[in-house]
């Protein structure tokens, strides 16, 4: 049976308490699952992006080193992601920029991947991702020692946001505090809610 989402973002967290041990926080861990969960995506659902990878970086070819020798690979990975004279792409050299590791110990990297790796990815559309990524956000935020409660704006808030400021469509919208996008996601959602169809809304 397929994971549900909540369940994925469980299970995700959960090794959170594995990682303190390196002196990893929960801001670093959700960096380092960023890196490593945008490889995993654009393996199941953009073989364009890909493409624009270079294949020794794929997530096939990722998960088979282990141990320190996963460790240098991963290192280098993120430095060779980030440079755009490798990777001519804005997108994954925005993702990747400057990017490095908290990680000090092998097996910690090896679990995360190799954990990524066997969960039950075939539920988790790309609204599923976006969920996803905000739920590991929302447990960060409940941390109390992580501090990141005040940057988190709950779902249920935003919602009630999004439907007092009643956005229409035409209208231009903009969210300079944007952090996972999520008011942009819920003034997106409003509008489909609210009429059948408006796909094929000239985008200027």
């Amino acid at each position: 049976m397929a994971m549900t989402t909540q369940e994925i973002v469980q299970k995700l967290w959960n090794e959170c308490n594995v990682l303190r041990d390196d002196g990893v926080s929960y801001q670093d861990y959700i960096t380092e699952l960023t890196y490593i969960l945008f490889l995993k995506m654009v393996d199941e659902a953009d073989e364009k992006l890909e493409n624009q990878i270079p294949e020794k970086y794929h997530w096939n070819n990722l998960i088979k080193h282990e141990g320190r020798d996963l460790m240098d690979f991963y290192r280098q990975m993120l430095i060779d992601l980030g440079n755009p004279t490798i990777v001519n792409n804005p997108k994954i050299n925005a993702i990747y920029a400057n990017a490095s590791t908290s990680l000090d110990k092998p097996k910690n990297l090896d679990k995360i991947v190799h954990d990524i790796d066997e969960l039950d990815w075939y539920e988790a559309s790309e609204e599923g991702l976006g969920e996803m990524y905000e739920g590991l956000m929302e447990k960060n935020a409940s941390e109390v020692k992580s501090g990141a409660g005040q940057y988190f704006t709950p779902r249920p808030l935003i919602n009630m946001m999004v439907k007092m400021t009643k956005p229409e469509l035409g209208e231009r919208m903009n969210d300079p505090a944007a952090g996972t996008f999520g008011f942009m996601v819920g003034a997106n959602q409003y509008l489909r809610d609210k009429y059948d169809d408006y796909s094929n809304l000239n985008d200027d």
